[in-house]
């Protein structure tokens, strides 16, 4: 049995949420048209998505304070909280493949953000499937949160060992086989991700850079869902931290693209965080660490690793 706060018009309420905020993010676009998103329209966007994240938060616990007492209250909104954080975080080092993926296409900036609204839509899918798919193993197999834990110690090891080796995107086998099954055009048409010719369908590049991102955001999902099944097995704060994240996911790339390797040593403290989660999740029948303490540590860990990339990045300037 899936034990979860959440009930019928819980759920009902939150997912019409994340439609309302989808539609609304696409009919802004469809407004505006293909342009460059500034800093400034980026900064706000991010606020607006914390802010509502927070606000969300604050309301879970006022209603779960009159329903069902502090003591679940103050334990469910920390397990948001944390895991709103560490889902943040590996969003950033989402954010650095981005990166990578649009600079190795040449994709103009005006473009960028159509991909990523369609890349969002897809990640929403795809998460909410893997959260319901894990609370379903978790609750008939227990053992599998031992295997999360194995999952979430060996990644983040990985990580550590090969921070700094980027992936070589022309071997990627993904791309190899779709620039060999399918009719590419060479230039861009605008933000169109197919365009016909003489009757026949061809993709633009901007169609392989979409399933690149649709891909390297199924990967880092494979480390998100174990991640926050740590912190909490209740899938309506699985559901609700992670969706959260994501959709914030796009404002924050377009504040941090300019500023990626300013944050160097992120990729290294959220390799240290899956580190720290998975160990908790493996220690759990020997010590469990309280949610207060896990996300004063996460939090600790990553806030050093941003304050130290800052600190290397200002002695390197002239």
């Amino acid at each position: 049995m899936i034990e979860t706060i959440g009930n019928g018009w819980m759920w009902t309420g939150f997912v019409a949420f994340i439609g309302m905020m989808v539609a609304i993010d696409m009919l802004l676009l469809g407004r505006q048209g293909a342009h460059r998103v500034s800093a400034r329209e980026a900064g706000v966007w991010s606020l607006v998505w914390v802010a509502l994240a927070l606000g969300f938060n604050a309301g879970l616990w006022w209603w779960l304070d009159g329903q069902l007492g502090r003591e679940i209250a103050n334990q469910r909104a920390l397990e948001f909280l944390t895991g709103y954080l560490v889902e943040k975080a590996l969003a950033v080092d989402n954010i650095f493949v981005f990166v990578m993926i649009f600079g190795y296409f040449a994709v103009p900036a005006e473009y960028q953000r159509r991909v990523l609204l369609y890349g969002v839509l897809g990640a929403i899918v795809m998460r909410a499937v893997m959260i319901l798919a894990g609370a379903l193993l978790i609750a008939r197999f227990h053992w599998v949160l031992y295997l999360f834990g194995a999952l979430l110690v060996a990644t983040g090891v990985k990580m550590l060992l090969f921070a700094d080796h980027a992936p070589d995107l022309a071997k990627n086998p993904v791309l190899r086989w779709l620039r060999g099954h399918l009719r590419v055009t060479d230039d861009y048409h605008g933000d169109r991700f197919t365009v016909r010719r003489d009757g026949v369908l061809w993709f633009t590049p901007l169609f392989l850079v979409l399933v690149m991102i649709e891909v390297s955001d199924l990967v880092f999902a494979v480390d998100s869902i174990p991640a926050i099944y740590a912190i909490t097995t209740d899938p309506f704060i699985v559901f609700t931290s992670n969706m959260f994240a994501i959709l914030g996911l796009r404002a924050l790339y377009f504040l941090l693209a300019d500023m990626a390797q300013r944050f160097h040593l992120l990729k290294y403290g959220v390799a240290l965080v899956l580190v720290l989660i998975g160990a908790k999740m493996l220690l759990a029948e020997l010590y469990k660490l309280p949610i207060g303490v896990a996300l004063g540590l996460v939090a600790l860990i990553l806030a050093t690793s941003v304050l130290v990339s800052l600190w290397q990045a200002r002695r390197q300037q002239p």
